[in-house]
């Protein structure tokens, strides 16, 4: 069976059982009809991923493997923070009339700096370091940078990537505010399994462990039963991963450039509502 959905499973039920509701606190997030959206959490999640045994995506219900894809290279490759670059309407809440998500995300890892060997960008520093420094211990991105953060439409929810190699294997860390589990969990530990991925094979290295480390990990009040019920389905195998192996540019990858075989999956046939 699947690794991610046993991950998954074990997570949400102890949110659920050992969990804290913040339902006496006045709250940010909003349901589509005005209702505050309350949350039921657990602080300080960490979860282990071995990317060499199997692909992390859920067998339990969907995971929309394009559509991740395509947001992880929207804010990593082509560094946008314009929805109108994107293809999914995932940020659609968020967008301003000129489909602006403000300083976020993608327009934060654009922003250059003079080093002595050059100008980069916080992508193009991790490729460089990884090629030129693999042994560093400081190969990592940030994006919650506190003098854009009022400028941003939302926070970053996921907003650092610590890259490190051992032998021959690139390893990562991502570290995560915020983490709506039942919307969001798999979506973000697949995006960046995919990234790490895609960074290990252009840095001649082999994709190894991602950590992922949620600080906030909740299930918001109207998501409680879609998760009950997506819990009890019946897990299926991971499926296979099949990645163009020919690409030694990151900017050459696309969403083309991987394909999933035989994953099974669960359907829902329900909306998920979602918090804004």
């Amino acid at each position: 069976m699947s690794r991610a959905d046993q991950i998954f499973i074990e997570n949400c039920q102890d949110i659920l059982t050992n969990g804290v509701w913040d339902t006496k606190a006045e709250v940010r997030p909003h349901w589509e009809d005005g209702t505050p959206a309350h949350t039921i959490k657990k602080f300080g999640i960490v979860n282990r991923y071995n990317l060499q045994e199997e692909l992390p995506i859920l067998t339990i219900r969907k995971t929309a493997f394009k559509n991740c894809l395509d947001e992880i290279l929207w804010i990593w490759q082509k560094k946008s923070n314009n929805v109108h670059d994107l293809h999914s309407h995932i940020w659609d809440a968020w967008a301003d009339e000129t489909g602006s998500i403000g300083k976020a995300y993608g327009y934060q890892l654009a922003k250059k700096a003079i080093y002595p060997e050059g100008e980069f960008d916080q992508v193009d520093r991790v490729l460089y370091d990884l090629k030129h420094h693999p042994a560093s211990r400081r190969i990592m991105t940030n994006i919650y940078n506190f003098e854009d953060l009022h400028e941003m439409h939302l926070y970053p929810c996921a907003y650092s990537m610590t890259f490190n190699v051992s032998g021959d294997t690139l390893n990562g860390i991502l570290n995560q505010r915020s983490n709506d589990m039942l919307t969001a969990n798999n979506w973000n530990v697949l995006q960046y399994s995919l990234l790490l991925m895609m960074i290990a094979q252009v840095s001649g290295l082999k994709a190894g462990t991602l950590l992922h480390v949620i600080a906030d990990a909740h299930i918001y009040d109207r998501h409680v039963d879609l998760v009950k019920e997506i819990m009890a389905k019946p897990q299926h195998p991971a499926p296979k991963l099949k990645m163009d192996t020919s690409i030694t540019n990151f900017y050459d990858f696309t969403v083309d450039s991987f394909e999933l075989e035989d994953y099974e999956y669960e359907k829902l046939g329900k909306k998920i509502p979602v918090a804004i």
